[in-house]
């Protein structure tokens, strides 16, 4: 029973803690993963991200969005294979608070397979691994939600 008291105690605590570095910072942090090559999924992802960004707009207060694609779902980054390639473009020129990484890994394990250079579309930055991207983002205070 007391630890229970004790926990009770301590979570304020926490959480107080936890809105200072929020407030302190004064950025929203958001990640969100894409693993599936599937227009539709993608397709929320974007949804997502522009709702996100709409809504602290709309407060006056920033957000910073990274869009982590790795396995399947760089093809939603590739300017061969993107289904949704058109929506890409006109997305990277209207959110500049949105950034889109691609998985090394991943690219390199396709040229492989495929035989030839996996060419990204221009707003994507490359990252070593898309997992270790959205552990570092965790850790650096990151929200990580695959829709």
């Amino acid at each position: 029973m007391l630890r229970l008291i004790k926990i009770a105690l301590a979570v304020p605590a926490v959480l107080m803690l936890a809105s200072a570095a929020i407030a302190e910072d004064g950025m929203h942090k958001l990640a969100l993963q894409i693993t599936d090559n599937n227009p539709q999924k993608m397709n929320t992802v974007l949804n997502v991200a522009a709702n996100v960004s709409r809504h602290y707009s709309d407060l006056g207060e920033e957000v910073d969005i990274r869009v982590v694609a790795f396995n399947a779902g760089l093809h939603m980054l590739r300017s061969d294979t993107s289904p949704v390639a058109k929506r890409m473009k006109s997305f990277a020129q209207s959110m500049p608070n949105v950034t889109f990484e691609a998985c090394n890994n991943t690219r390199q394990a396709m040229a492989r397979n495929e035989g030839k250079d996996i060419e990204l579309m221009e707003s994507v930055e490359v990252v070593p691994a898309g997992a270790i991207s959205l552990m570092e983002l965790d850790a650096g205070g990151y929200t990580i939600l695959r829709p």
